[in-house]
Formats: C-alpha cells, sequence, structure tokens
C-alpha cells in the first residue's frame, strides 16, 4: 500500500477541509486583515516581557509550554481521531530526558529540545502499534493506564540513580546567551515563543500536506480511507509519534523553565488538563492551542484564589460556562464572529 495519499477529489469528499484557522480565514477575511493580524499578535507578544513582571512572564512562558503540548495531542485527537489520555507520560518523558542530560551529563539545554522530542517520537510510535487494535474509549483507557504508570514508574528504586526518586532532579536555570540584555525569564520566554512558532507553522504544513489529509480521511472514514488506499496501520503509528515528538519537546522545555523535575509533577491531573485545555482551545484548531494553554495555567489558579475549599467547584462552573458559550473551543468562537463580520461587510 502506499504511505502517501494522492489529494484526489475523493479524498477531498471524505476530508472535504482542513479545521485550521488559516484556512478558514481564508473565506472570510482578506489577506491584508490577516496580516495585520498576526504582525500585531506578534508585536504584542515581543513587547510583553518588557512591561510584567518577572512572574507574570514566567506563567506566560509556562502556557506556551502547555500550548505545544496540547498542540501535539490535537494532531493525534483532532485531526487523526485517536483519543488519549495519556500525554502526561510522553510530557514526563521529556522533562526528564531534559534534566537528566543537564545534570548528569553537562549537556547545554538547547540540545536537550530535539533529543527529549526524538526520544518521546520514538516512545510514542512504539506504543501505537499496539495501540492499532483498539479505538475510542478503548485507546483512551490504554494511554489512561499509561499515565497512571509514569509516576510510580519514574520514582521506582532501580531508576533512583537517574531520576532523583521522589526527591527529583533540580535543573540549573540558564542565562540568555551572547550576553543579550535579557534576565533568565524573558529568555526563556524567547526561546519558548520560537519554538512555539516553529512547532506551529510544522504543524500547519503537515496538515495541509497529503499526508495530512490522510490522517483526517482516517479520522473521518477509516474504511473509505483504507478503500483509497491509505495505510492506516503506518498513519496512525507515526501520528502518536509525531504527537509524543511535540509533548517531549515541551516537556524538554518545562524543565529548564520550572527548573525542577519530580514524579508528582505529571500525574493524571496533567494528562486530563491538556485534555481539558485541547477541549476550550478548539478540537482541529492549532492557533486555539494557545487559549488551551492559558486556561490549563490560569483558570486553576484564579479558581482557587477565589475560594481554596471550593477550587474544584468553581473550575468546573468556569469550565461549564465556557463550554456552554463556546461548544467549538475558543477557536471556533473566533471564526464564528469572524464570519459574522464578514457576512455583515458583504
Amino acid at each position: 500500500m502506499q504511505k502517501e495519499a494522492t489529494p484526489t477529489p475523493e479524498l477531498q469528499a471524505v476530508a472535504p477541509a482542513v479545521d485550521l484557522d488559516s484556512v478558514a480565514h481564508d473565506a472570510v477575511l482578506p489577506i491584508a486583515w490577516r496580516r495585520v493580524a498576526i504582525a500585531v499578535a506578534l508585536t504584542v507578544a515581543l513587547a510583553l516581557p518588557f512591561v510584567l513582571k518577572s512572574f507574570l512572564v514566567f506563567q506566560l512562558t509556562m502556557a506556551m509550554v502547555y500550548a505545544m503540548a496540547i498542540l501535539g495531542l490535537n494532531l493525534l485527537t483532532g485531526f487523526n481521531g485517536q483519543f488519549s489520555l495519556g500525554h502526561s507520560a510522553f510530557f514526563a518523558v521529556g522533562a526528564y530526558t531534559a534534566a537528566i542530560m543537564i545534570e548528569n551529563f553537562g549537556i547545554d539545554y538547547y540540545w536537550t529540545l530535539p533529543a527529549a522530542g526524538l526520544i518521546c517520537f520514538a516512545f510514542g510510535f512504539l506504543f501505537g502499534f499496539p495501540a492499532l487494535r483498539l479505538e475510542g474509549v478503548y485507546l483512551a483507557l490504554a494511554t489512561f493506564a499509561l499515565a497512571i504508570a509514569m509516576p510510580p514508574l519514574l520514582k521506582a528504586t532501580p531508576l533512583e540513580p537517574w531520576t532523583g526518586g521522589v526527591q527529583g532532579i533540580l535543573v540549573t536555570k540558564p542565562d540568555a546567551p551572547f550576553d543579550l540584555p535579557l534576565t533568565s525569564d524573558q529568555w526563556l520566554y524567547f526561546l519558548s515563543l520560537g519554538v512555539g512558532l516553529l512547532l506551529a507553522v510544522a504543524a500547519a504544513n503537515l496538515v495541509n500536506s497529503r499526508s495530512g489529509r490522510a490522517m483526517m480521511a482516517i479520522r473521518d472514514n477509516p474504511i473509505a480511507a483504507r478503500a483509497m488506499g491509505i495505510d492506516i496501520s503506518f498513519y496512525k503509528t507515526i501520528t502518536f509519534g509525531v504527537s509524543a515528538f511535540y509533548t517531549g519537546v515541551a516537556g524538554a522545555l518545562s524543565a529548564v523553565v520550572v527548573n525542577f523535575v519530580a514524579p508528582d509533577s505529571f500525574t493524571f491531573v496533567l494528562a486530563v488538563g491538556l485534555f481539558v485545555g485541547l477541549v476550550v482551545g478548539g478540537v482541529g484548531s492549532i492557533t486555539g492551542a494557545l487559549f488551551g494553554g492559558l486556561f490549563v495555567l490560569f483558570v486553576p489558579n484564579f479558581a482557587e484564589q477565589i475560594s481554596k475549599g471550593l477550587a474544584g467547584a468553581v473550575y468546573g462552573i468556569i469550565l461549564l460556562l465556557l463550554i456552554y458559550a463556546m461548544p467549538s473551543g475558543a477557536a471556533g468562537l473566533v471564526r464564528l464572529i469572524a464570519h459574522k463580520l464578514a457576512a455583515r461587510r458583504r
């Protein structure tokens, strides 16, 4: 079977449109408007570290890190239709890879990002093989088991010389290179912004490629995709690996930004948080991952500020209200507003 699906009319009938903000906006907003919006967003993003306090800069950096992990989950769930509740395990593998390389081997932190991504790619690819027999809730249950098993595994005595056991690993915080007039928090913000933009562009190119259309054809109708000669097993395992790659890079960045890794930081709660961020940001949306990252970081803290004893209840109410107000996620709300503005203009 061929591993690259030719973009025939039949394939386009199975996956008629890419649920991607840039593609959706082509039909509703002029190109000039979109370019202006992108330029304004980048200008604001570049200026924020110089006008905000260090702690808030740190929080925004972590929001971008979570957005990268959510983007990886979105490639798997939103564009390929495979449900995962275990991406906290890949996040942990990426974080520990970076921490061990930096502290145990003295490797510069920027080399740990691709290394963590490749290790997680292999991990996700291998996990994808047995997962081929599973679909829907059964696949979600298998990944759930992966998320549950990861923290005790990191605490295991045989691995303690590498992982630090329950005490974790303290990671040295890097300074800005080339004597740049930036604090460590500002430099890590710009590093995360650059890596995030690179991953987002790569994801957009992947989704708009023949491989991306094959991924979405499998999501929409596996039987029709197989009839058109798409190698379903190949694309499912590759997508699992690519999704794990994104999450591993995010985990490595989190270790560098937080300067600490410990098993209890990568529990099932993190996996659920990433999945919630996926839904809130918008399933099948690349830019929606940023909204999801902001939600994962700020909303639990906001709920705790309102009431520490009822933080869970407040968080649940906020989540219900958001789902009711934005059933397609934040990205879906933006697209709806854009369509209405375009219709009014016409």
